[in-house]
């Protein structure tokens, strides 16, 4: 039997569900391991994922026996079909955050059940990592290492932002990515003061300081990294900032194991960013796995308990709006006694040299 899907079951009637209607893609595939369009649907009766003509094939290609879901293909499915998936169920959960009004009312006359919201059931499932979740982490983890180390090496006179980060994209294709974790930011001179920057047309220069954060997905687990390199030379201001980044994300390393309360650990980082009188603009991190964010986030407000196996982004940053901005990132696995480094690249203060431009 499906472990995950047995889990949720039990979680289900824990709660005095009868069922649940699964539409988040991300928590369909943390249940069954398929990335095909469609909603999973667990059914006093049946486990049943619905997709359509486009998909059906690759589907059931996938599902085994052991898996105890059946695919249905949508435009075969009749008014009855949908009124005996629930026919002897009260109440039915579903994921609140994942549906349309539109979709919520069609399932309420669809259905004649009791909608409940499940309030990220499966996603604090998903917090704590198994073995495999991890190893596919470091994978990630391992590629986007190699990606920063060699476009340090690589990037020559003239080139913008966007030609670095399709260089950087290019890497972690062809050497095992399966897609990127998210849009690479690579943000040079007073772009690098947005914390969110796009890659644009501006070229690098001699006296640039340029931010990266970048990732890849390795069989649907995702990496994050941010790093700072300063080009031929490193102006006194930056200096001084990034020593003050280095060592917030040092200190949480530290502080965060399995039982460390989150709120206590930001809270604390809180105080010495206000000694500096720097502007916090998000949060110190936050967990990584199937989604690039996901629970949980380090931030004051979560007064909540990390957990061994956890996978999380510590990730302090200052930004001085119109100048530039430092955030060092790296990815942790939380065990009992601290954190370990999946992303191992160098992080001391680095400066590079242009390399010529082709000819």
């Amino acid at each position: 039997m499906n472990i995950k899907v047995k889990w949720l079951r039990n979680q289900l009637m824990s709660l005095k569900l009868d069922g649940m209607i699964v539409s988040n893609p991300v928590n369909v595939k943390y249940l069954t391991g398929l990335e095909e369009e469609g909603i999973l649907i667990i059914a006093p009766k049946e486990n049943i994922f619905i997709t359509d003509s486009r998909y059906i094939e690759s589907v059931n290609r996938k599902l085994t026996i052991d898996d105890e879901i059946i695919a249905y293909d949508t435009k075969k499915m009749t008014k009855y079909d949908y009124e005996g998936i629930f026919m002897i169920c009260e109440n039915i959960g579903f994921e609140e955050r994942y549906i349309t009004y539109e979709q919520y009312q069609n399932y309420l006359q669809t259905y004649q059940v009791n909608l409940v919201e499940t309030e990220g059931l499966i996603e604090n499932q998903r917090i704590v990592k198994e073995e495999q979740e991890i190893a596919c982490i470091q994978k990630a983890c391992e590629i986007t290492d190699s990606a920063f180390e060699y476009i340090i090496k690589h990037i020559r006179k003239g080139m913008t932002e966007k030609e670095i980060a399709f260089e950087i994209e290019k890497f972690m294709l062809l050497n095992g990515a399966d897609k990127l974790a998210f849009e690479t930011i690579v943000a040079s001179g007073t772009n690098s003061s947005m914390p969110h920057a796009v890659p644009t047309n501006r070229r690098i220069i001699t006296g640039d300081i340029i931010q990266f954060d970048m990732g890849c997905q390795y069989k649907g687990y995702a990496s994050d990294l941010s790093r700072v390199v300063f080009v031929e030379d490193m102006a006194d201001e930056y200096e001084a900032v990034y020593d003050f980044v280095l060592e917030q994300q040092e200190k949480i390393q530290k502080a965060l194991k399995d039982g460390s309360n989150i709120k206590s650990v930001i809270k604390n980082r809180e105080a010495d960013y206000q000694l500096k009188n720097f502007p916090i603009m998000h949060a110190f991190g936050h967990g990584v796995g199937l989604d690039i964010h996901e629970l949980p986030f380090l931030k004051s407000n979560q007064d909540c308990t990390l957990r061994e196996n956890s996978v999380i982004a510590i990730e302090p940053g200052v930004y001085f709006p119109g100048s530039f901005g430092i955030r060092i990132e790296d990815t942790y696995q939380v065990t009992k006694n601290g954190c370990i480094n999946l992303t191992k690249c160098v992080k001391d203060k680095t400066i590079i040299h242009l390399l010529e431009e082709r000819a």
